[in-house]
């Protein structure tokens, strides 16, 4: 059985008021609505937050505008942009309890994990900072006596910045600093559901000293203010992470004005485990791979892809090692696995699990929700004798449920790694150099790794192939995505042509 920590009782829960920022102040939307967030580990209100509408988004691009065209933003040196990210980062980390509590309560993560996230965070801004003082254009005097070519990287502009419910803070983290130090603006727009983080943010930055109207944050559905956020003229790129589904509609939207457009989407992603690989250190990798975040992760290793000499074996491993898994309290600093972030996405992955043994995939540990007497929890879940065109072998299911494939060849084990839309991220596991590259050269994902599983740095590039996205968040070059090319072509001496003497 999977260790359960009951929640505790939630009279200490108290709720909190949060008004959205736009323009330096921060105050109530248009029509005075509220979103309310229920705890999903504790049934209760934690959070209230101004709801806007296509108003406010209106109103928070204007100000974004005005911001770009003719604030200080923009025309700092980035020496001065940078020491306002470190600044940001300093206070980030003077923060960073309250900040973890907020996205443990708002999202049923657990707090010790979100402790881990926002430290990354952290790292990410202070790596920002000093991309921004790196970005520089080009110059080519090799064109020719005569020309002299300079090319310069200039801000994008405005940007909207929507993300996520099941890492609010860090993957705004991913995105906002790297688009300040490149000179954006931006109007950023977290879930309804985990805003709250996102919002004492919008406090940190103005306290560090970014200037009056160049991030303004605002709460509302995607139905309500996500066409505005993602079509409206005045915006020139939208960065967003989230459901491939909802990113189709998003770069819809973005063709309308052809924006430069962003895409952090969903992912379905293989480990594909080869005989000769250290089982222990794999067996730990699959169980964290597929549980953490309570699996409502994009990188998740939902896809076990084991060679069928060790199928059996490596299964029972990782069902045992899953017997100690620890699920409950988020605000418990034992708990490894959370609450599921509403009862309906809980529902959503029921069925997924249901519909897998229908078809005939054996249930090997878990497999149902959990009652703990508060919020809503699923037992990390292993189902084996799963095949390749199952729904749940395709489809990003974002829960703890472990899909068990096998193969006998490499180029076996390969065609099933990429017989689905996605291409996020994938691991192999073999002691053999040869294989572990061939794997790693001939999957095709954003990030392979090697003898271990969702490890990441901030210099390290992140982002998908085909339905996973566009573009790459991190890296050295992250900067750079939230910028234009600017070629100015010089010419020196007299000017001959058409209509004049050679």
């Amino acid at each position: 059985m999977t260790i359960e920590i009951r929640p505790k009782p939630s009279a200490d829960l108290k709720l909190r008021e949060f008004s959205m920022l736009i323009g330096g102040s921060w105050g109530k939307g248009a029509e005075g609505r509220t979103i309310e967030r229920i705890a999903p580990s504790h049934g209760v209100t934690v959070s209230r937050y101004q709801a806007a509408t296509r108003a406010d988004a209106e109103r928070a691009i204007s100000v974004a505008r005005q911001a770009f065209d003719t604030g200080p933003w923009p025309r700092m040196t980035a020496s001065e942009r940078s020491r306002i990210l470190l600044k940001v980062a300093d206070l980030i980390a003077d923060r960073a309890e309250e900040l973890a509590f907020l996205d443990a309560i708002e999202a049923g993560k657990p707090i010790s994990q979100v402790r881990g996230e926002i430290a990354g965070s952290v790292d990410i801004w202070r790596y920002a900072a000093a991309l921004a003082r790196d970005l520089h254009g080009e110059s080519y005097n090799t064109l020719g006596d005569g020309t002299l070519g300079v090319v310069l990287r200039e801000a994008v502009g405005v940007v909207s910045i929507i993300t996520p419910w099941n890492f609010p803070f860090l993957i705004v983290g991913q995105k906002l600093p790297f688009a300040l130090a490149a000179g954006c603006t931006t109007v950023v727009k977290p879930s309804e559901l985990t805003s709250g983080s996102t919002l004492v943010l919008g406090e940190i930055l103005l306290e560090a000293g970014v200037p009056e109207g160049v991030v303004n944050i605002i709460v509302g559905t995607g139905a309500e203010v996500g066409p505005t956020l993602t079509s409206h003229p005045d915006v020139d790129m939208v960065s967003f992470t989230g459901s491939t589904g909802v990113g189709r509609l998003t770069m819809a939207n973005a063709a309308q004005t052809l924006k430069k457009v962003s895409l952090e989407l969903g992912g379905k992603n293989p480990q594909i485990v080869f005989p000769d690989c250290d089982l222990e250190a794999f067996v730990d990798a699959a169980v964290f791979g597929a549980y953490f975040n309570a699996g409502e992760c994009c990188n998740a290793g939902s896809r076990l892809i084991l060679h069928k000499s060790i199928a059996g074996d490596v299964v029972a491993r990782v069902a045992e090692l899953s017997k100690k898994v620890k699920v409950g309290d988020p605000l418990d600093p034992s708990t490894q696995v959370g609450a599921i972030i509403t009862p309906q996405h809980l529902d959503k992955i029921s069925r997924y699990v249901s519909g897998a043994m229908e078809g005939g995939a054996t249930m090997a540990h878990g497999g149902g929700a959990l009652d703990l007497g508060l919020g809503q929890f699923m037992a990390p879940t292993i189902l084996s004798d799963v095949k390749p065109d199952m729904a749940v072998a395709r489809e990003e299911v974002f829960g703890p449920v472990l899909s068990v494939l096998t193969f006998e060849t490499l180029d076996e084990a390969i065609r099933i790694a990429n017989s689905v839309d996605y291409g996020l991220s994938a691991g192999v596991w073999s002691r053999d150099f040869d294989t572990c590259l061939t794997i790693g050269r001939k999957v095709r994902a954003g990030t392979v790794w090697m003898n271990t599983f969702m490890d990441g740095a901030s210099e390290l590039p992140f982002g998908g192939y085909k339905q996973s996205g566009l573009g790459r968040e991190l890296g050295r070059h992250a900067v750079e995505d939230y910028t234009e090319t600017k070629t100015l072509n010089m010419h020196i001496g007299n000017r001959t042509g058409w209509w004049m003497p050679r």
